[in-house]
């Protein structure tokens, strides 16, 4: 289940990677009115085909983030495509989970399938030059429709004024319908797939424990380029679970970035 970190994290769902644009904004921070100012993100990647599985596969790696927003009296971030937030401040974070389709994989003969989701959440960070902690809260629409949350802090390098290199521990939590949706096997799914999966009702908690490392590098005030490796590893009752075949799953992107300033 390709889940790509889309993290249409608004500030990098949990730890962004760095993302730059192409141009010159359209406002600037003295302009007037409503505003808001984000970075879009597309390219390609490879992820576990669903959470637990041992097997990859490519799938689209979209995601960005809310840099500036300006609403009456108002305003978060700032227009200015280079600024680096730093202190306590609020983050938005979305991550798009792709379905599961348990037709395309015979191991999960039996099992319900489970709908596209997308995660939408914010949390706090504190940030410096150096480094950031956050915390972000998500729920998910359509598919799983469960609460996540997600602690995660890197250390930054930058090498150059053009390219930022960041590390961080990252760890991904659950409710309990979260944790039934994609490791939990009911009664009727064991009956159904004909024994080969146990009847199995998770817990939530601590799903998975990780490291995310990210490179960006920027091209100039509007476009960018940047990478995202992560390692996870699934942890308590999502590690046990009969669905898990592999309680190491990797996550990678590579993709360009795009910032957009409008006022309305």
């Amino acid at each position: 289940m390709r889940t790509l970190l889309a993290t249409l994290a608004l500030s990098t769902l949990a730890a962004g990677a760095s993302a730059q644009e192409l141009g010159t904004p359209t406002l600037s921070s003295q302009s007037g009115g409503s505003a808001i100012g984000f970075t879009l993100r597309g390219g390609v990647g490879t992820a576990p085909e669903y959470p637990g599985s041992d097997s990859y596969e490519a799938a689209p790696a979209i995601g960005g983030s809310l840099d500036y927003l300006r609403l009456g009296g108002f305003s978060f971030g700032d227009p200015d495509p280079l600024y680096a937030p730093t202190g306590f401040g609020g983050m938005g974070s979305l991550r798009y989970v792709s379905k599961r389709d348990t037709s395309d994989h015979d191991e999960l003969d039996g099992l319900d399938d489970v709908d596209a989701t997308l995660e939408i959440g914010g949390g706090l960070r504190y940030a410096t030059p150096d480094y950031r902690v956050f915390g972000v809260v998500r729920y998910g629409a359509f598919g799983h429709e469960a609460f996540v949350g997600e602690l995660g802090a890197d250390l930054y390098a930058r090498p150059t004024d053009r390219i930022t290199l960041r590390a961080g521990p990252r760890a991904l939590f659950g409710d309990g319908d979260y944790a039934e949706t994609y490791f939990g096997v009911s009664g009727s799914e064991a009956a159904a797939s004909g024994g080969n999966l146990s009847a199995y009702d998770p817990d939530g908690g601590l799903v998975s424990a990780g490291v995310e490392f990210g490179a960006g590098y920027r091209i100039n005030d509007t476009w960018g380029v940047d990478a995202i490796v992560t390692y996870e590893k699934l942890q308590s009752d999502a590690a046990d679970s009969p669905i898990t075949e592999d309680e190491d799953q990797f996550r990678a992107s590579i993709g360009v970035t795009r910032r957009f300033t409008l006022g309305f």
